[in-house]
């Protein structure tokens, strides 16, 4: 057996994500800090604290982070800063009002994003443990809002909200992860009146995310993968072309592609990256095997191959293009590559596992070990011929 072929039992070893049984939510608070809420902030900040304090943060269950933001925003703590809840409500009770004059709130959710749910900040994202962010907004914000609160809901993160009558309702039910989630109240001293609602709401949110909701990791009884191929056609596989596509011709035809299980998609780069077919473009096996022997060596002089991961991301594994791994099934990313990148991996490659995409590169002799470790969920998940 070729090393190719074989290596397709290792990657399918890994064809289901289970539930690891963890219990929790991990609870972010984003606060608006500009001028506009100077008077309302100690009525956040009460709000705040009633919050934490009818949350669960014994035995590591529930965890809190608090961030506030204006022009740009900071993390007060993380998620992982403090254990015990009287230490959190002592750092909360000791916020102070930032200040500023603009109302950066897109800077502030691609802020949560980047610095706040991930894994060295305390997030347990990728351990299935469903991800809440609570806004309070006291205006409409001054920057664009719609890339990362797409952003945030394609990682799963369940956003409510909240904000007085200056803030922009359409806005708010655009960031919350559905606009029924999105509430509004005249001044921030009218927070009690919400706050037994907002609790039941984020109770009965991670209920369903704990069975059937859009977390990633949690294995909900869905069968079957979604099956990405990334394929490099520089200059430097010309020759090499057709083995690679005779590779992907015999991985999928042993993957069980009736009664919608599984999907494939095959995505070919160079200078930049195109979609052969999408996760949604053929059901049957026959067509798809059609579609890669059809395939044709792309060609190019670079190897842009952190554009490809990107262009994956932004393109590829979304609902649109028929990925469903906001319906828990596992995402799994087949790189072969054939040379060095021409340009950094690092983002791209970083983004693809806070979404828990598996990803596996395969390489030649001419191809990077260390990229390819950097760029497989895991390093041992790269593979060099």
């Amino acid at each position: 057996m070729d090393p190719l072929l074989s290596f397709t039992c290792c990657v399918f070893s890994i064809s289901r994500i289970v539930d690891r049984g963890v219990t929790g939510k991990d609870v972010v608070f984003l606060l608006d800090g500009s001028n506009g809420t100077r008077n309302g902030f100690p009525a956040m900040r009460d709000f705040v604290q009633r919050v934490v304090d009818k949350l669960k943060l014994e035995e590591n269950q529930d965890r809190v982070s608090v961030v506030q933001y204006s022009e740009d925003a900071s993390a007060h703590f993380y998620l992982n800063t403090y254990s015990r809840k009287g230490d959190i409500l002592d750092a909360v009770r000791n916020l102070r009002h930032k200040g500023g004059r603009a109302v950066n709130t897109g800077a502030a959710l691609q802020f949560i994003r980047d610095n706040i749910l991930t894994a060295p900040s305390g997030s347990r994202r990728l351990e299935g443990v469903p991800q809440i962010l609570i806004l309070l907004s006291g205006t409409k914000s001054t920057d664009n809002v719609d890339a990362p609160a797409a952003a945030l809901k394609e990682l799963g993160v369940l956003t409510f909200g909240i904000g007085t009558r200056n803030a922009d309702s359409r806005e708010l039910q655009k960031i919350s992860y559905e606009p029924r989630y999105a509430q509004s109240v005249s001044e921030f001293n009218e927070l009690p009146r919400i706050q037994e609602q907002l609790l039941s709401s984020v109770d009965a949110v991670v209920t369903s995310v704990s069975t059937e909701g859009p977390t990633v990791l949690v294995d909900r009884g869905v069968t079957g993968k979604d099956v990405v191929f990334l394929l490099d056609g520089s200059n430097s596989t010309r020759n090499g072309f057709p083995a690679m596509r005779d590779f992907v011709q015999r991985v999928v035809d042993k993957l069980k592609l009736e009664e919608n299980q599984d999907r494939v998609s095959v995505v070919q780069y160079s200078e930049d990256a195109s979609a052969h077919f999408y996760l949604n473009t053929y059901s049957r096996k026959g067509d798809i095997l059609d579609a890669v022997r059809n395939l044709r060596h792309k060609g190019g002089r670079a190897v842009n191959t952190g554009a490809a991961l990107q262009f994956i991301r932004d393109n590829i594994l979304t609902a649109p293009s028929g990925s469903r791994r906001l319906e828990g099934v596992p995402q799994i990313l087949i790189l072969l590559s054939g040379a060095k990148s021409t340009d950094n991996v690092d983002a791209p490659a970083a983004a693809l596992k806070e979404l828990g995409v598996l990803t596996f590169g395969i390489g030649t002799r001419n191809a990077d070990s260390e990229e390819l470790q950097k760029i497989s969920y895991e390093p041992r998940y790269a593979h060099l011929l």
